[in-house]
C-alpha cells in the first residue's frame, strides 16, 4: 500500500469541490494552481445576486478552463406563481449554456421558503418535482445543501463544534432552536431523502457530509440506502476528527469504504469587498494543509475545540487520489488532468 507525506501536498493534483468565488479577482485562482488546487464554486440563491455570480463564473471559467468549474444555481423569487417551474428551468439552461459542470440548490428551500399559507416549503414538496425530472433528465448533476448540522437545533453553549457556535451566533435567523414553529431536523433530513427516493437516477451531492455529520453511522445507511448519492465534507471536518478521536478505525474504515462518493472541500466564501486577499489566501492554504495532514499522513495536530491530539487517518493514496480529484470529475465532469 502506498501513502503520501505531508511534503507531497503542493505536487498533488487536487480540487476544491466547495469554494464559492464570487469576485472577478482572479488572484485567489492563481494562488490555488500554486497550491496544485483547482476549484468548483457552486453558486447559491443567497449573498451576491445569482445573476452577477454566474456572470462572475463564466469568465472565471472562459479564463481557468482547467483549474475553474462552477455550478448554477437558481433563485425561488418567483415561487407561487404559475411560471415558477420554467423560469427555473430557465436558469438552468443559461447557467448550463455558460458552461456550469451542474446545479446547486441551497438551505432555503425547507428553511426560510414558504407559501401563501405561510407554511414552509421543503425540497421533497411536488412542485420541486418537475426541475427534479428535468435535472435527471439530462444528467445534470446536482449539490443540495438541504438542512444544517444538527447544532443547528441546540442552544449555542451544547454546540459541538466551534465553527457551528460562530455562525449561528452570527445568524440567528438560520439557529432553528430560536425558531420553534420551522421545521425540525428530522423534517429536514426526510425531505432530501424522499427527494432521493422520487429520484434516484439523479446525480446527487449531498454537501456538508449530508447534514447528517454528527454521525459517519447514520451517513453509511444514506449511502448504501441510496446509490446515486453522494456527500462532500466542506465545513465539517472538525465533526469528523471528533469522530475519530472517539473511533479512529471506524472512521478511517468509513474512508475506505466509500472512497468513490466523498468530494473534499472547505465552504470559504469570497466576495467583493470581503477580508484582504492576503488574509483570505492564509486562511484557505491553513485548511488545505491541515486537512492534507489529517486525511493523508498519521501526523498528530491539536486542532481546536477538540479535545485529544487528532491523528491522521492515514488513507492511501487511491483513497486520497479519489477524494481529492478523480470523484469531483466523475459526479461534475469539470476538470480533466
Amino acid at each position: 500500500m502506498e501513502y503520501y507525506k505531508s511534503s507531497d501536498f503542493k505536487s498533488v493534483k487536487k480540487v476544491d469541490a466547495h469554494l464559492h468565488i464570487n469576485t472577478d479577482d482572479g488572484r485567489y485562482l492563481e494562488f490555488a494552481t500554486l497550491q496544485n488546487f483547482s476549484i468548483l464554486s457552486p453558486n447559491v440563491d443567497a449573498g451576491t445576486p445569482v445573476e452577477k455570480q454566474l456572470s462572475i463564473a463564466a469568465v472565471h471559467r472562459q479564463n481557468y478552463p482547467g483549474n475553474f468549474a462552477f455550478l448554477g444555481t437558481f433563485t425561488v423569487d418567483s415561487f407561487g406563481t404559475s411560471g415558477f417551474v420554467r423560469s427555473v428551468i430557465g436558469q438552468i439552461d443559461r447557467a448550463i449554456e455558460q458552461d456550469a459542470s451542474g446545479v446547486k440548490i441551497w438551505k432555503n428551500i425547507g428553511m426560510s421558503l414558504k407559501d401563501s399559507n405561510g407554511r414552509y416549503v421543503m425540497a421533497d414538496d411536488p412542485i420541486f418535482d418537475p426541475i427534479f425530472q428535468y435535472l435527471t433528465d439530462k444528467k445534470i448533476p446536482l449539490m443540495a445543501h438541504l438542512g444544517e448540522p444538527r447544532n443547528c437545533w441546540l442552544p449555542l453553549e451544547q454546540m459541538t463544534d466551534s465553527g457551528d457556535y460562530r455562525y449561528f451566533k452570527n445568524h440567528p435567523e438560520y439557529h432553528m432552536l430560536l425558531h420553534p414553529e420551522a421545521p425540525s431536523y428530522e423534517d429536514q433530513i426526510n425531505a432530501r431523502d424522499n427527494v432521493l427516493k422520487k429520484f434516484p437516477g439523479l446525480t446527487f451531492v449531498a454537501s456538508h457530509i449530508a447534514s447528517l455529520e454528527w454521525n459517519l453511522d447514520e451517513v453509511a445507511e444514506r449511502l448504501d440506502r441510496y446509490p446515486s448519492m453522494s456527500i462532500d465534507l466542506s465545513a465539517r471536518m472538525g465533526h469528523v476528527q471528533r469522530q475519530s478521536v472517539a473511533d479512529y478505525e471506524k472512521v478511517r474504515d468509513f474512508f475506505i469504504r466509500y472512497q468513490d462518493r466523498i468530494l473534499y472541500g472547505i465552504d470559504i466564501t469570497i466576495s467583493e469587498g470581503g477580508d484582504r486577499f492576503d488574509t483570505v489566501s492564509s486562511e484557505m492554504l491553513r485548511r488545505w494543509e491541515s486537512d492534507w495532514a489529517y486525511l493523508a499522513t498519521d501526523s498528530i495536530q491539536v486542532i481546536e475545540n477538540i479535545s485529544g491530539d487528532i491523528r491522521g487517518l492515514h488513507l492511501p493514496k487511491t483513497v486520497i487520489d479519489k477524494v481529492y480529484y478523480e470523484n469531483v470529475n466523475r459526479y461534475f465532469s469539470a476538470f480533466e488532468k
